[in-house]
């Protein structure tokens, strides 16, 4: 299976990610930031979902998706965003550049799974 690949400069967040994610049996792969993301999808990298933070530094979530529909291996993967916000104004943005759905910190461990089956083909 195609790993996740998860985006948010919280390592808090990212170990919380990636401890739920490999205990169902899901791969994945972490960047800190929008830049870094995109360069691992540059260097081969082909996720099964991208789930990323919408406020980090430098290029925040929005940003980060319009550039990865942009990028052949990620312009149809699914890509939530995962933030405290719950602004109608930014999921509008989120979902005009491309984003497949939104889900608000702190999300519960199985309602993540939940989601994570219902978007990811063949999901564990």
């Amino acid at each position: 299976m195609k790993p996740i690949l998860l985006v948010d400069d919280s390592t808090t967040m990212l170990a919380s990610l990636t401890g739920i994610l490999s205990k169902v049996g899901y791969a994945f792969a972490t960047a800190p930031d929008g830049p870094t993301a995109i360069a691992k999808v540059q260097s081969g990298l082909s996720p099964s979902l991208i789930i990323t933070d919408y406020h980090m530094p430098g290029m925040n979530g929005v940003e980060l998706i319009a550039q990865l529909r942009r990028l052949a291996p990620t312009r149809f993967t699914p890509i939530l965003v995962l933030t405290t916000d719950s602004q109608q104004e930014k999921r509008g943005a989120a979902k005009a550049a491309g984003a497949t759905g939104w889900l608000v910190k702190p999300v519960d461990a199985l309602a993540l799974v939940q989601v994570v089956k219902q978007v990811v083909v063949n999901a564990a």
